[in-house]
C-alpha cells in the first residue's frame, strides 16, 4: 500500500515546526564482532564435521599395527533467506508535501530498518542458543551440555550453571582450554571474546 496524503496530513499544512521520529543514533554493526561474513551464490551452504584418529598405541615387537577409521560425523546446512522491504508514495503526497523530500526521508528509514533486521537476525543465533527448537548440525542447541561426538559428549556451558562473575568466568576459560576434538584429542582452544546481552 502506498503512503498517501491521508497519512501525512500535517505535512500538507503550513506552520509545522519539526518532523521527528525517523532519525535516531544507531548501534554499531555488532554482528561483525561475532560472525565472519562470507558471500555465496548458492541456495544453501553445508559444512561437514570430520573425525580424525585417536591416540596411537604402542606396538609390541612382531605384532601387527592397529588401524583406526576417520569419518564424517554430521553436516550443518545454512539456508539463505531473502530479506526484503519496500515502500511506495503516491504522486500527490510527493507533490503536496510542504516540508521535505519524502523519498529521501523514507529511503533513510528503509536503510535503518534493513540494518536493524540484520542485527536482530544475527543476534537470534545467540538468543535462541538454548532452545531445542533451534538445533545445530549435531542435533543439539548451540549452548548444550550434551554435544555428541564419536568419543561421547562434550559441553560448552558450565557443568553447574552460574551467573557471570570472576569465578564463573575463570571456570569457563579453564573449560575452554580443556576442549577436545571428536576423538578426545586436546585442541588449542582459548577464550577470545565475552559477549554479554543487554
Amino acid at each position: 500500500m502506498a503512503i498517501s496524503r491521508s497519512q501525512l496530513v500535517k505535512e500538507l499544512e503550513p506552520g509545522l515546526n519539526a518532523l521527528f521520529g525517523l532519525e535516531y543514533k544507531r548501534y554499531d554493526s555488532e554482528h561483525e564482532e561475532i560472525f565472519i561474513k562470507e558471500t555465496s551464490d548458492r541456495a544453501f551452504e553445508e559444512e561437514v564435521m570430520l573425525s580424525g584418529f585417536g591416540n596411537a598405541a604402542i606396538k609390541a615387537e612382531g605384532s601387527g599395527v592397529n588401524y583406526d577409521q576417520a569419518q564424517e560425523t554430521f553436516t550443518a546446512r545454512y539456508t539463505h533467506n531473502t530479506i526484503a522491504l519496500a515502500f511506495a508514495i503516491t504522486e500527490e503526497a510527493i507533490e503536496d508535501n510542504l516540508y521535505d523530500r519524502l523519498a529521501s526521508r523514507y529511503t533513510k528509514a528503509l536503510a535503518r530498518s534493513m540494518a536493524n533486521t540484520k542485527q536482530v537476525t544475527a543476534a537470534n543465533v545467540l538468543n535462541n542458543g538454548f532452545s531445542t527448537s533451534y538445533l545445530g548440525g549435531d542435533g543439539s542447541p548451540l549452548f548444550s551440555t550434551t554435544h555428541a561426538t564419536i568419543s561421547g559428549t562434550f559441553r560448552n556451558t558450565l557443568a553447574t550453571q552460574a551467573d557471570l562473575n570472576e569465578t564463573s568466568l575463570e571456570q569457563s576459560l579453564i573449560d575452554i582450554a580443556a576442549f577436545t576434538d571428536e576423538r578426545g584429542l586436546k585442541i588449542a582452544a582459548q577464550g577470545m571474546k565475552l559477549i554479554i546481552p543487554s
